[in-house]
């Protein structure tokens, strides 16, 4: 602060999040926002997987911090897909089997929440989940975004299919895609959605992180046709979570959830265009590092000793 600078000037930059019970700068909350926003129209996510660990590290309580970013999510998703929509590049045929798996894997998700959280370990659960789905599923879209930019750039290297035909794709229920080009069983999707769905509800993730690549390498979607398709289903998902965990939990704050939006929706415009520029499996590559670092940061906190080894946690 230089010093000059009236002193009600500076906290006025500061607000007070009431469920989250802490003042935050809205600066930083803004743009938090914008990066993630940013990101979302990138690669297709709805960058939850980033947002909720930054909101711990800056204080927000585990449980708030899924809840909330689950209604940030939105809007941010809302964005991208009108920017995609533009372009054509969203399947709604394929993104309405995996919204109905998604409600219902979301719904069941919100009681597996309240559950643990009135157990007391819900901040565990939220922190290990992290831990356990961004090192797995970062470290495969790395592996295999490297060796596609391998073979990209060795003369005379032939494409290879994204996917593999087995036993899922003999499913029954089969139905016709066309703005994706397939021809499977709804089944598969609807199973996609469901588990996606349940991780919205406990990480306050859209799940674009596991979305993305299972549309990819187990559906066999085209790359520019998953984004799109991916941030639609994300939206509703997200909106039901949203409902359940203010109605349920009373973890949304909607104050901190509506400074978020303001960035968001900024952002995944310059994000979507960003995306344009890059091939897919740059953009791959890409979201595995972010992935990844994102967990080395939050299993370095578990495993680091707090400074305050002994706490009471007042119930309310």
């Amino acid at each position: 602060m230089a010093p000059n600078t009236p002193v009600f000037l500076t906290l006025k930059m500061y607000i007070y999040l009431p469920i989250a019970e802490i003042s935050m700068h809205i600066g930083i909350i803004f743009g938090l926002g914008g990066g993630v926003g940013f990101l979302s129209g990138l690669f297709g996510v709805g960058g939850g997987f980033l947002m909720t660990p930054l909101l711990i590290f800056f204080g927000i309580p585990p449980a708030v911090a899924v809840a909330t970013e689950a209604n940030q999510i939105v809007a941010s998703s809302v964005s991208g897909v009108l920017a995609h929509m533009r372009r054509g590049n969203v399947d709604f045929k394929m993104g309405s089997i995996l919204l109905a798996g998604g409600v219902v894997g979301s719904s069941f998700g919100v009681l597996l929440f309240k559950y643990l959280r009135d157990m007391g370990q819900i901040d565990l659960v939220i922190k290990l989940s992290y831990v356990v789905f961004l090192g797995v599923i970062g470290g495969l879209m790395l592996l295999e975004s490297s060796r596609a930019i391998l073979r990209s750039r060795r003369p005379g290297a032939t494409r290879r299919k994204l996917h593999q035909h087995n036993w899922l794709h003999g499913l029954p229920l089969k139905m016709r895609f066309r703005r994706s080009k397939l021809y499977i069983s709804a089944l598969l999707p609807l199973a996609i959605g469901a588990f996606v769905g349940l991780l919205a509800a406990i990480m306050g993730v859209g799940g674009g992180f596991i979305m993305v690549p299972a549309m990819i390498y187990l559906l066999g979607m085209p790359t520019s046709i998953v984004v799109g398709t991916s941030l639609f289903q994300i939206i509703f998902v997200t909106a039901n979570v949203t409902l359940l965990q203010s109605v349920q939990t009373k973890t949304v704050d909607f104050m901190l959830a509506g400074l978020l939006l303001f960035g968001a929706v900024i952002g995944a415009q310059f994000g979507t265009r960003a995306g344009a520029l890059l091939r897919g499996e740059q953009l791959r590559g890409l979201l595995a590092l972010m992935v990844l670092a994102v967990c080395l940061k939050l299993g370095f906190d578990l495993a680091m000793q707090p400074s305050d080894v002994f706490s009471v946690e007042l119930l309310k």
